[in-house]
């Protein structure tokens, strides 16, 4: 009986916090969200008296919101200002959409008054094709102004346009044709490439991957990346990876030679006391122990090492003005190195972590080449993050 005393306590307390709610957005002005909230509590048990409350609200958020909006056209349509057509078509739109939201769970009665609640639906229809329209047609007529520009921020603005008309009137005249050239016309194309200021070759493979953009997943909506100039396409920036200075160490082997020693279990022994006399146990028998002994090894290291450092700069070109935009340093190494052992005695005297290296041998030194070439994944990890860090805009 307590448990069931509880539940009915705590629904209580939820419905009331629900009304309370309810009242409060219309009382602020939130006509819609009450609306929303009404709605959701009525889709089940709306006839029942515990739902009463949300009719009434119901009605008077419903009246209150397409008052408030019948207002506000009122005055926007006779202002007869252009800019003011996406707001008169969205809000017939929503004097419809609420109309919808709440026609699936007409009728609801008001219990006390016998009657059924008051909703005044009206047919938008006709005013959202003419708003939609007149919208279309000044948003076209505008996107089409702004084609004409030089500005590619301007043809940007042009495709915004151009796509909202074909989201809201597909097949709109020649809308889809205007949103390629638009966005074609809004891209900026950058024309990437390498430049070496060292005295050194830089391994054409290195290039070619250092550039391959299609790896780099760059490109976006507007702006394309090209490592080849292509024709028939003005190119507005320059993207250049300068290579500065290559530092190359000279081939180098460094020895090493050190001795390890550890114990090692051999075997047992007999325990002897001070005066090297036998220790027994209480049966009389001598009292054996593990015997234990040093080994020794005698280990030769060799390290080849060999280092390459790159020094570059990435440079950003405007080259409708040929100005240097901004440049920006990055640097990469690459270290080449090998380790190998021999050894004289016993090698179980050695860590097991080293044992490996008593199975290697020396190896050729790669060229400077190689080298320089075995610093481009970091390199051009470091490039891509400039890129994209720094977009043109």
């Amino acid at each position: 009986m307590q448990k069931n005393t509880l539940l009915i306590s705590i629904f209580f307390l939820m419905f009331s916090c629900g009304v309370k709610t309810t009242q409060s957005l219309i009382s602020d002005g939130n006509y819609d969200a009450a609306i929303n909230r009404a709605v959701e509590a009525l889709k089940t048990n709306r006839d029942s008296k515990g739902k009463q409350d949300y009719v009434y609200l119901l009605e008077e958020a419903f009246a209150k919101a397409k008052d408030r909006d019948l207002r506000n056209l009122e005055m926007l349509e006779k202002e007869k200002n252009p800019a003011n057509l996406e707001l008169i078509y969205n809000t017939y739109v929503q004097l419809n959409n609420r109309q919808e939201k709440i026609r699936p769970i007409l009728p609801l009665q008001l219990l006390k008054q016998g009657k059924s609640a008051q909703f005044l639906f009206d047919n938008y229809s006709d005013q959202i094709i003419n708003s939609k329209n007149a919208l279309s047609k000044f948003l076209y007529e505008n996107a089409q102004v702004l084609l004409k520009s030089p500005n590619k921020l301007d043809s940007r603005k042009a495709y915004d346009d151009l796509v909202y008309i074909e989201s809201i009137n597909p097949n709109y005249k020649n809308a889809k044709k205007l949103i390629n050239d638009a966005q074609l016309k809004g891209t900026d194309f950058v024309n990437v490439y390498a430049a070496n200021e060292t005295n050194m070759v830089i391994p054409k493979q290195l290039q070619d991957d250092l550039l391959d953009f299609s790896d780099y997943g760059l490109n976006d909506k507007w702006t394309v990346y090209h490592n080849t100039r292509q024709k028939n396409i003005n190119y507005d920036y320059s993207l250049i990876l300068n290579f500065r200075e290559i530092h190359i160490s000279p081939e180098q082997i460094k020895e090493k030679e050190f001795i390890k020693e550890k114990e090692i279990k051999d075997g047992v022994k007999t325990l002897l006391d001070s005066r090297g006399k036998p220790v027994k146990d209480s049966l009389g028998r001598p009292i054996k122990i593990d015997n234990f002994k040093k080994i020794t090894i005698r280990i030769f290291e060799f390290r080849q090492f060999k280092a390459c450092q790159v020094a570059a700069k990435v440079d950003y070109v405007d080259l409708k003005s040929n100005k240097l935009l901004q440049s920006f340093p990055v640097a990469s190494e690459y270290i080449f190195e090998n380790v190998y052992s021999t050894y004289r005695g016993d090698k179980n005297a050695c860590d097991e972590s080293y044992l490996g290296y008593f199975n290697k041998r020396a190896v050729p030194f790669p060229n400077n080449e190689q080298m320089v070439f075995d610093t481009g994944e970091d390199l051009k990890a470091k490039f891509k993050n400039i890129i994209i860090r720094n977009r043109f805009r």
